[in-house]
């Protein structure tokens, strides 16, 4: 069989905030735990740039995210798995906050990866499913 071919994902919400009150939530790295429902516990090893360690709510799961670039000016940070539960290789994303004129603002958040073998579906509805769940959760904490 041939190998699996790279993948891509990107899902992005309107949020009903200022583009800096949404980055005060989203930027720092290890702020994901208070915005990714299935994150029950982030660890950061203070390093620069930092590798962080996601533990699921259950403590069944981790993932070791390392962070491959930031940009604070642009409302941005990009990641990469070091280790993932995942069925998934090469996975780099990026997470983005942009303005709106009318005062509210975009989250996009990106990423690509090769599917393991066999597990092509299996990996697509598991980003697609963490990644919904977690903008959905940047907006309800953000609704005013």
């Amino acid at each position: 069989m041939p190998p699996a071919l790279a993948a891509t994902i990107s899902r992005s919400a309107e949020v009903k905030a200022s583009a800096s009150a949404v980055w005060s939530l989203i930027g720092p790295f290890c702020a994901i735990k208070a915005w990714l429902p299935p994150v029950g516990e982030c660890i950061e090893d203070g390093k620069a740039p930092p590798t962080r360690i996601l533990v699921t709510k259950d403590g069944k799961a981790a993932f070791v995210e390392k962070q491959t670039a930031r940009n604070d000016a642009e409302r941005s940070y990009s990641y990469a798995f070091l280790a993932s539960p995942l069925p998934v290789t090469d996975y780099a994303s990026t997470i983005k906050v942009t303005a709106n004129a009318d005062g509210t603002s975009t989250v996009t958040w990106t990423g690509s990866y090769t599917p393991d073998q066999g597990k092509e579906t299996a990996a697509a509805e598991a980003l697609t499913g963490v990644y919904e769940a977690g903008l959905s959760e940047i907006k309800t904490r953000l609704a005013k």
